[in-house]
């Protein structure tokens, strides 16, 4: 089983521009996080994937290997997709580029999850993808649309993602559990090539949430359970408290 790391990486960023070409320690973050996918020897081969000649050019000068993307695309998804049509690979696992903080245990979970028996030979256990989930209970976090939440099935298969509270507390003694989305990903490569092919509908216009996509079209996607909280740079606040973590 092939295994590779695709960090998609946008030079514009709403609420950060520039972010991935930030000095993190004498090196950029998009750098930072090339090099720390490859430091946890999970994967047979590591790729940045960008818009950006600016972004591009930096990693190969860092003697890693980039993919320029041909169009313009809605999702990392597509972006991804687009990159890897061409490769030989049997997993693509998507590594947020703004994250140089890796957590290999959590990434080690997910590519599990395809080594199962169960998953290449039982159609009920088949997994077209995972993901990442943690559990949160404090209320602000519950109620947060920044922070999208999922619900599972007995086995940890997604059945919905939203930005919405899910599933609702009517019943505030029922014991429920509540899990935050943590937007890492493991695809079969044929997955992401069938997403890239689909249309967004309704759900996925409607949450601006690109694993609605997948579910629409009866995609199966695997939730791994994880407690570690990923350190994401998506401000000037973010990325000094990256610096101090990084001393």
């Amino acid at each position: 089983m092939k295994v590779i790391a695709v960090i998609p990486a946008r030079y514009a960023s709403t609420r950060f521009p520039a972010k991935l070409m930030q000095d993190l320690g004498g090196k950029t973050v998009i750098v930072r996080t090339y090099e720390a996918a490859i430091a946890t020897k999970l994967f047979d081969d590591v790729f940045v994937v960008t818009d950006s000649e600016l972004i591009y050019n930096e990693i190969i000068s860092n003697k890693g290997k980039a993919i320029m993307s041909i169009k313009e695309h809605e999702s990392g998804s597509d972006r991804i997709a687009e990159a890897v049509a061409n490769l030989d690979v049997d997993i693509v696992v998507n590594v947020q580029g703004d994250e140089p903080f890796i957590d290999k245990q959590s990434l080690e979970k997910l590519i599990e999850v395809f080594d199962s028996s169960l998953t290449q030979n039982d159609t009920i256990g088949h997994v077209d993808l995972a993901s990442l989930m943690r559990e949160i209970s404090n209320e602000e976090e519950i109620n947060n649309s920044n922070n999208v939440k999922v619900v599972v099935d007995q086995n940890n298969f997604a059945l919905y993602f939203s930005r919405s509270v899910i599933p609702y507390p009517r019943d505030k003694n029922a014991g429920v559990r509540y899990f935050q989305h943590i937007g890492i990903y493991a695809f079969r490569k044929q997955a992401l090539l069938d997403f890239y092919s689909l249309p967004m509908k309704s759900l996925e216009a409607s949450e601006k949430l690109e694993q609605l996509r997948y579910l629409e079209f009866g995609k199966r996607i695997k939730m791994v359970e994880t407690s570690h909280i990923g350190i994401g740079i998506d401000t000037q606040e973010d990325l000094v408290k990256a610096r101090l973590l990084l001393k």
